[in-house]
C-alpha cells in the first residue's frame, strides 16, 4: 500500500525510531512499535489486509464532540488496546482522493493508498 503523510512532521515521527522515540517522551517500545505498524501499512497490498489483524484494531472514528471532524477517518493502534496511541489515518482512491461516500465495507479492497493524519494521544 502506498503512504501519504499530513505533513513532514508526521512523516519524520513514522519513519525515523529517534524522533518517534522522542515523541513518545523517551519510550523506544513504542516507537518501534509505530515503526512496524508503518511497515505492515506498507507491505499490505490493500487496507483490507489491515482490517482483517486483529492485532491492529482498525476502527472507525466518530465524532465526539472535541471540535475535530472525524468523519471518513480511521485508526489503528499503536502497540495494543491498552496503550493511548493511534495511528490516525484517512483511505483514498487511485487518484489520491477521498472516498465520498467513505463506505469501509465496500471500499477495502480497493483502498491501496491511505494519508497518515496524525499519531496521536486519543485522550487529548
Amino acid at each position: 500500500m502506498k503512504i501519504i503523510y499530513k505533513d513532514t512532521k508526521v512523516e519524520g515521527i513514522c519513519q525515523d525510531l529517534n524522533k518517534a522515540t522522542k515523541y513518545f517522551g523517551g519510550n523506544k517500545e513504542m516507537a518501534k512499535s509505530l515503526l512496524a505498524r508503518i511497515n505492515a501499512l506498507k507491505q499490505a497490498e490493500n487496507i483490507k489486509d489491515i482490517i482483517v489483524q486483529k492485532q491492529m484494531r482498525f476502527h472507525k472514528l466518530i465524532n465526539k464532540g472535541k471540535g475535530k471532524n472525524l468523519k471518513g477517518f480511521f485508526a489503528i493502534d499503536v502497540k495494543t488496546i491498552r496503550d493511548k496511541w493511534r495511528i490516525v489515518l484517512e483511505p483514498l482512491d487511485e487518484n489520491e482522493q477521498v472516498f465520498a461516500p467513505c463506505n469501509i465495507d465496500e471500499i477495502a479492497m480497493n483502498v491501496r493508498i491511505v494519508e497518515i493524519k496524525e499519531v496521536s494521544d486519543h485522550y487529548e
